[in-house]
């Protein structure tokens, strides 16, 4: 995990309690070493400098090298010139299999008018013919995330709307589920299907902890306790008809299985 230096811990603490293994590094001189060792890269630009762009764009290269894959979120995207030039010099240097952003960072990298005023906007509504055209001129998978999440790869478009929105009120938990993605892909045989589960399982987790939370701070706590302890006959409660292929005329569930001790 590149990822900032706002939500580090908070990362790793999801990681952990999800069953992965996260290693966070801030060190170019070990990006072989790690993009050998790992089973994904995740890259996050939300605290952005210099010498994390020379990072994310090494060690990206390195994962393709070895056939990783690189999970990316363009926090901030559509905010600043730095930042849309990082992006897109991401995008065009590195083979990424993941672009998750909220719906204003992907809908500005997708070429919506609708400016993002700060890296947590979620105003713009994802439109699914804008998504699929993203994915296919990627190559990526593409993640919109808010109060309904869409996931595409150019073709299906599947919908998750599990989730809490006490989630808006912890710092770094878009960033957090990014990351999370990254350890659903490695294990997963379909990256679409992966990132969904990843989506559905952590807003079904975040439905299991907001049932008991007094607020933003109990909440947090809950989160990760939930991530840890959600089973997979709770999974299936919460998600029941909340997960849908757009198109479809009835929102059937999408069997999802979790890798992971009852």
């Amino acid at each position: 995990n590149i990822t900032n230096n706002v939500v580090t811990n908070f990362t790793a603490n999801v990681l952990l309690a999800a069953g992965a293994s996260p290693i966070m590094s801030e060190g170019i001189d070990e990006s072989e070493a790690l993009a050998r060792a790992a089973d994904a890269v995740v890259l996050n630009i939300g605290t952005l400098h210099s010498r994390q762009v020379k990072y994310c764009l090494k060690i990206g290269a390195e994962a393709n090298r070895f056939g990783k894959p690189v999970i990316f979120d363009p926090v901030g995207a559509g905010a600043t010139p730095f930042r849309n030039a990082t992006a897109a010099q991401i995008l065009t240097d590195i083979d990424v299999s993941l672009l998750r952003g909220n719906y204003g960072e992907i809908g500005f990298l997708a070429g919506a008018s609708d400016k993002v005023k700060g890296v947590d906007n979620c105003s713009v509504d994802a439109d699914v013919v804008m998504l699929r055209r993203l994915a296919k001129d990627t190559g990526a998978v593409i993640a919109a995330t808010g109060p309904t999440d869409y996931i595409t790869d150019g073709g299906a478009v599947f919908t998750n709307e599990t989730g809490h929105i006490l989630l808006q009120y912890v710092t770094g938990a878009g960033c957090a589920l990014t990351s999370l993605t990254g350890a659903f892909m490695a294990v997963a045989d379909d990256n679409k299907l992966g990132v969904l589960a990843a989506l559905a399982f952590y807003g079904a987790a975040a439905e299991k902890a907001a049932a008991k939370a007094k607020g933003p701070a109990s909440f947090a706590v809950g989160f990760v306790d939930a991530l840890y302890t959600l089973s997979y006959k709770e999974f299936k409660k919460i998600t029941e008809g909340k997960i849908a292929v757009i198109g479809e005329s009835a929102r059937e569930n999408i069997d999802l299985e979790l890798n992971r001790k009852e």
